[in-house]
């Protein structure tokens, strides 16, 4: 204590990067106290780690950006085009988006998309559901309601991205699942008991051994500090929710996250590293990859899942292929005459070469 009747002196907490700047937030991942240069530092900084770290691209790549116009495609597309300039990494990157025919929620975020290809200067793809399969999302939730909505969309959209890859002639497609996605994921095909996709799932790069390989640059970068990054920069970004996907079976398992997050923020990476220690007995019997006989995407089956999805909603029967109804893949094998004339006059999954 100084002087008579003074208080003791409070001293200032200080960025604890740089020691110059008072901080500006608590880094969720490792609790810091940091300013926001310091922060945007060592985000861009970690993630160019990770693709160092990891060779995800090669000098003259032409790369393809998973773009949705929520915070982590315009996030991840705003850094990957930072970084390829700053670093030098050489690469052609294009913006690539999937319109799923969701009205008031699709139509508005690829408005935001359109606006990231300006502000970015990089060039824009979009694909729709309605050109490859014949159907939007609304037309499909129309026919089966909102109990496996998200089934169809996500076998249609991940086909969708590899299709949209294919047109731009892309080496490699990266997207902004991050850390949080992917701890939900692993916790998803444990409950699954699906020891495939578990086998996988962790991986920086997948589908090498089809078309398109896909890289995950944020595989390591929280869901929060990705909409921090996107808050302190002011980027343009969609943050409304897909109207059909609030009874998500994903949702539980993120819920359960966010709760071990709160009490422990290395809970997120403790379990991706769980994941990526799992080891898969040799004896265990694996799906063999192959090719899907309807439209050449690649498959474990005769039929993709979806064209198995697709030919049941042309034959009126949309929970063909869900969970374990029996679908083409267990039926006798038929002639396509046998297949009626509406499937022969609707749209085929495979419209394009693989």
């Amino acid at each position: 204590m100084e002087g008579g009747g003074g208080g003791e002196k409070r001293t200032m907490k200080m960025c604890c990067i740089c020691n110059q700047r008072r901080p500006a937030l608590k880094r969720p991942k490792t609790l810091q106290q940091i300013c926001r240069e310091c922060f945007y530092e060592v985000f861009e900084e970690e993630i160019h780690r990770v693709i160092i770290d990891n060779n995800l691209f090669k000098r003259g790549e032409r790369i393809a950006i998973g773009a949705s116009g929520g915070k982590d495609s315009t996030v991840l597309a705003y850094v990957m085009s930072e970084l390829n300039r700053r670093h030098n990494y050489g690469l052609d990157l294009f913006l690539l988006s999937v319109d799923e025919g969701i009205t008031g929620y699709r139509d508005d975020s690829l408005e935001t998309v359109k606006r990231n290809e300006i502000q970015y200067g990089l060039p824009l793809k979009v694909v729709s559901y309605k050109d490859l399969y014949g159907w939007t999302m609304d037309e499909i939730v129309k026919m089966i309601g909102l109990k496996n909505n998200c089934t169809f969309c996500g076998v249609f959209r991940r086909q969708a991205l590899d299709r949209g890859a294919a047109l731009l002639k892309v080496d490699k497609l990266v997207t902004g699942h991050n850390a949080d996605d992917i701890a939900e994921t692993v916790l998803l095909n444990i409950l699954r008991g699906d020891i495939a996709r578990l086998s996988r799932c962790t991986s920086i790069i997948t589908g090498e051994d089809g078309p398109i390989p896909r890289c995950k640059p944020f595989k390591y970068t929280y869901e929060k500090e990705i909409v921090m990054y996107a808050y302190f920069k002011k980027l343009d970004y969609f943050s409304t929710e897909c109207i059909y996907s609030p009874n998500a079976y994903r949702g539980f398992a993120r819920e359960f996250i966010k709760d071990l997050e709160r009490m422990r923020p290395r809970a997120i990476l403790d379990i991706i590293k769980s994941g990526e220690d799992f080891r898969i007995a040799t004896s265990t019997k694996m799906p063999e990859q192959g090719t899907c006989q309807r439209c050449g995407y690649i498959s474990s089956q005769k039929w993709c899942k979806a064209c198995v999805l697709l030919e049941g909603l042309n034959r009126g029967l949309p929970k063909l292929g869900i969970g374990r109804t029996r679908g083409v893949n267990s039926e006798p094998k038929k002639d396509d005459s046998q297949i009626g004339a509406k499937n022969i006059q609707s749209k085929p999954c495979g419209s394009l070469d693989f």
